[in-house]
């Protein structure tokens, strides 16, 4: 019971970090997304599933701070945490490299698939012109900030996942 309220509360805090303080590491109008990380981090570490459960809080609550419609974040967040959770499994994704381009091609992924719901809601937009100035640009800085979260992520939950093993 512990380890799931351990989980929700980090999805949580990180749902909350996304939406108001990365603010300040905005670069050129793109901010890495944390959320998808923990997605990704889960997917490798946890399977498919948690990794699902995380896309649907982290998706919930960035879809409520957002103006978009509800559901988007969710959904995108889902799809990428079933299709990592079952590509990990036939990945030998300990080497940071390999996470890292996971992560890529994960944010790549979710931004592509957020653009075309988007764009079937309002096609008065740019879709390649938003794929080209936020999606691949934002992709790039997730993938940037991957190995730092990814390792603060493993001791977090390694320590956690030791202090329980003991507990046992």
């Amino acid at each position: 019971m512990k380890k799931h309220f351990y989980w929700a509360f980090v999805v949580i805090a990180t749902a909350l970090i996304q939406t108001t303080w990365l603010d300040a590491v905005r670069v050129q109008g793109v901010v890495p997304d944390l959320t998808l990380l923990l997605v990704v981090y889960f997917a490798i570490t946890d399977g498919e599933e948690r990794a699902m459960f995380t896309g649907v809080l982290g998706g919930m609550y960035q879809d409520v701070a957002s103006d978009a419609v509800l559901g988007h974040y969710v959904l995108c967040n889902v799809v990428v945490g079933y299709g990592v959770g079952r590509m990990s499994r036939r990945l030998l994704s300990d080497h940071p490299a390999i996470k890292t381009a996971l992560v890529l091609c994960a944010a790549l992924v979710h931004g592509i698939l957020y653009t075309a719901i988007l764009y079937v809601q309002k096609p008065d937009i740019s879709a390649i012109r938003t794929i080209g100035v936020s999606v691949i640009p934002g992709a790039f800085y997730t993938a940037l900030v991957t190995p730092v979260a990814l390792f603060l992520l493993s001791r977090v939950f390694q320590n956690r996942k030791a202090v329980q093993g003991e507990a046992a």
